[in-house]
């Protein structure tokens, strides 16, 4: 990662692929009724939702902070929180963009 350049194509993608995992999350709860119907086990419901928590996480953690760590720990400290910091920064203006999107919508 030499350039400022590829630290800005790292952190578009990175918070890219975020965003889409959890458009495919949202999705999947909006479509979870229709695909599963009524449930009549209960306890399975908030079991299932405590280990999709658990396995987002691990993944928007690993997409969000994967890269700056390895880098990181590879002593190239600055470039890693330069790469955190434009990674949180998209997803900001992205989360900015969709409330804006919302409000339009309404």
């Amino acid at each position: 990662m030499d350039n400022k350049n590829t630290i800005i194509k790292y952190a578009l993608a990175n918070a890219l692929w975020t965003v889409m995992y959890i458009i495919l999350v949202a999705t999947f709860f909006n479509s979870a009724q229709a695909i599963f119907g009524q449930v009549e086990n209960k306890i399975l419901i908030p079991v299932i939702m405590l280990l999709l928590f658990v396995f987002s996480a691990t993944v928007c953690g690993s997409l969000v902070l994967g890269r700056p760590l390895l880098l990181y720990l590879d002593g190239e400290k600055k470039k890693a929180l330069t790469l955190f910091a434009y990674t949180v920064g998209v997803l900001f203006i992205v989360m900015i963009m969709m409330m804006i999107v919302l409000y339009a919508l309404k």
